[in-house]
């Protein structure tokens, strides 16, 4: 990405402009439910619907995130809003820590074109004021939901990002504070305070990600979520923010990003064109950069009736990004923890070629351990392609498989479900959701869950989106 430098040698922006705290607080309290495009209501709706699903199969699949919700829910509070999957009501700034936290916790969550995830720190955000409030529309809810897609996007294409700062938790509290500060009804004053008040939660960097053997890389969303939603809450008592949030000398995108931003690209068709529109939705749970191997891997098997006894060796082309889900090679082999194995290339590729197909179910922890698995992972070997190196759109990645035979059969991981190219339909998002609610740590009965997927696909005709919750909670 081509990015021009603003140098600013004040504590304040240029005469000829207000800060972009500003701008997009404008744009938080102007924005109605009548301006969403088709497609940004469309795209605003599957994303409550596939968030709700992870977070409930999160609760059930994912063992770190039992000791977040045993935390929340000892530490107990007002009953305000919902903790997904294990049940019982929570003040709202530690629902959404909880239902964050599982929102991420697979690798699961939908994902922009670029990659990045605004939507596992919004969409708990905003259930949990929207239940905390009552009487909050579904209308209301796919517009808050449509400007912090909108915003997080327009904040993560257009910063000179180097994989130094982790940009889902960076940018996405910002993205969370401005659809929470929607459903909160906030002035403009008060949204641009409380995007101001979130800056204290705009944190993390990517060794989050790239480092092995910590529950926090399935777990940070949760903390952009709490963070919005505290934000919001104190802004609306009164407390100020920051001034010259975004672009003061020391503002977040001097700072963060050494003063490289698109400005310009950043407010182009602001309140026009919602950009969460291109939002993509995971068929697999894993790291959005190993889809295009798990697809390739699928389609080889396939293609060429391979069985797992055939394979000699397969060899992953790499970029500087694919490297990083192969290195410490023989750790990325045998991953120790669920969260380290969707962040895994070897292990990912092994699993799509031992199971044919992905479902949520196989990533268990019986797969952490399954031997036919973990031999495939050591045939696993990775080539370095710069050509694959991550600038701004995810690359398709490349790979080969020798077989016993001699045979070298070769696929680029392109049209992969959830792609641009393959996106995820109405139905297939559904019978995600439904895959995903069965696995929840508290059974749900399935009429329920029928119900949920129902309200959810027609979100904008529900007076009261506390009643969606409400079936997936008791």
């Amino acid at each position: 990405m081509q990015t021009r430098s603003h140098t600013l040698d004040q504590s304040s922006t240029t005469p000829s402009t207000i800060d972009l705290c500003r701008e997009f607080a404008s744009h938080v309290v102007n924005t109605r439910y009548e301006a969403l495009s088709s497609e940004a209501v469309e795209a605003a709706k599957k994303s409550v619907l596939d968030i709700l699903g992870v977070v409930l199969a999160g609760s059930g699949m994912e063992p770190a995130v039992r000791g977040v919700a045993d935390v929340v829910l000892d530490a107990g509070g007002r009953p305000e809003s919902s903790v997904l999957g294990f049940g019982g009501k929570v003040p709202a700034s530690m629902a959404a820590l909880a239902n964050g936290v599982m929102a991420h916790s697979l690798d699961f969550d939908d994902q922009t074109p670029w990659g990045a995830h605004p939507d596992s720190s919004v969409v708990p955000a905003v259930l949990a004021l929207a239940e905390r409030r009552g009487g909050i529309s579904g209308r209301d809810l796919i517009t808050a939901v449509a400007l912090g897609q909108d915003l997080f996007v327009r904040l993560r294409c257009n910063v000179g990002w180097r994989q130094d700062w982790n940009l889902s938790s960076v940018v996405g509290v910002y993205a969370a504070a401005a659809a929470a500060a929607h459903i909160q009804k906030l002035g403009r004053e008060q949204v641009a305070h409380a995007l101001g008040i979130a800056s204290m939660q705009s944190s993390g960097t990517m060794e989050v990600i790239f480092g092995i053997g910590s529950d926090l890389r399935g777990m940070y969303a949760g903390f952009t979520a709490q963070g919005a939603v505290l934000a919001v809450l104190l802004a609306e008592k009164g407390i100020t923010g920051i001034t010259d949030l975004f672009e003061g000398k020391a503002g977040i995108l001097n700072v963060y990003f050494g003063g490289k931003y698109e400005r310009a690209k950043m407010v182009e068709g602001l309140g026009k064109e919602y950009l969460g529109s291109s939002m993509l939705y995971k068929a697999w749970p894993a790291v959005g950069n190993v889809h295009t191997y798990i697809h390739a891997a699928i389609e080889l098997m396939k293609e060429h009736q391979l069985k797992a006894g055939d394979i000699e060796q397969i060899r992953v082309f790499v970029g500087d990004f694919h490297q990083c889900m192969c290195t410490p090679l023989e750790l990325r082999r045998a991953p120790a923890t669920l969260v380290d194995a969707k962040f895994s290339l070897p292990f990912c590729v092994a699993l799509a070629v031992a199971r044919g197909q992905i479902r949520i179910s196989d990533f268990g922890p019986a797969a952490l351990k399954d031997p036919e698995v973990l031999a495939i992972a050591q045939k696993v070997v990775p080539v370095e392609d710069s050509s694959l190196d991550w600038k701004l759109k995810i690359p398709s990645g490349r790979m080969e498989i020798i077989t016993r035979d001699g045979r070298k059969l070769e696929r680029v991981g392109d049209k992969v479900p959830g792609s641009p190219e393959t996106p995820m339909t109405w139905d297939a998002i559904v019978a995600k959701f439904r895959d995903c609610a069965s696995v929840a740590a508290t059974p749900i009965a399935p009429d329920r869950i029928e119900r949920a997927q129902e309200m959810a696909r027609n979100l904008e005709s529900l007076e009261d989106v506390s009643l969606l919750l409400k079936d997936l909670t008791q």
